[in-house]
């Protein structure tokens, strides 16, 4: 009887490690996940925080876009149950932690496309401006030169010297503009075809 007995307690007791131990264990990967919860809980707020500093910019500069609702999270990170150990097995408890949170990010607004200005049906186009500056001067003219001069004419329309090189560059192809060449600068004059029609003579009175 004695043997049994010894042999029973020492069974006892090697359970009873072994629960110590996995509890512990279950504390601190409880631990270790709440962490993280709550770091994911600051880089959210962060995020959410950026997303209406955008909304505000976005609606300040007069952007329509589709609005992008953040994502909402709850007031407590919630912590799984810890698992129960099976009872009459000597098997350990699986170390990973189900229903772990998976990271989620909020959604930043798409960026916003850069396109020249369309003009409204009662004001003239790009090219129309650029080919109208074109014939009013005497001499070449680089696309910087013709930007700044339509940014002064018309400072509602803001133009790019990318968009207006590009303008200038299609007017070339319809021989409505020519491109000349100075070391590294490249200028530009309007054509003959693209010259405003000459005043008609006035018919000299005739004495009747």
């Amino acid at each position: 009887m004695s043997e049994s007995t010894t042999a029973t307690n020492d069974v006892a007791s090697q359970y009873a490690a072994q629960v110590t131990s996995d509890l512990e264990h279950n504390r601190k990967e409880q631990d270790r996940i709440s962490a993280e919860i709550v770091v994911l809980q600051q880089e959210l707020a962060a995020l959410q925080q950026n997303h209406t500093v955008l909304v505000n910019m976005q609606q300040a500069l007069g952007i329509v876009s589709a609005p992008v609702e953040p994502t909402t999270v709850t007031d407590s990170p919630t912590v799984p149950t810890p698992r129960r150990k099976a009872a009459g097995t000597g098997k350990k408890t699986s170390k990973k932690s189900a229903g772990r949170p998976a990271r989620k990010k909020a959604e930043k607004p798409a960026p916003r496309k850069e396109t020249a200005a369309a003009a409204p049906a009662d004001q003239p186009t790009l090219v129309d401006l650029v080919r109208r500056h074109l014939t009013e001067q005497s001499e070449p003219r680089s696309a910087a030169e013709i930007t700044t001069a339509l940014g002064q004419a018309h400072p509602e329309r803001p133009v790019k010297t990318t968009v207006v090189r590009s303008t200038l560059e299609g007017l070339v192809a319809k021989s409505q503009a020519e491109r000349t060449t100075q070391g590294r600068s490249v200028y530009y004059t309007a054509t003959q075809a693209a010259s405003p029609d000459a005043s008609e003579p006035q018919a000299d009175a005739q004495s009747g």
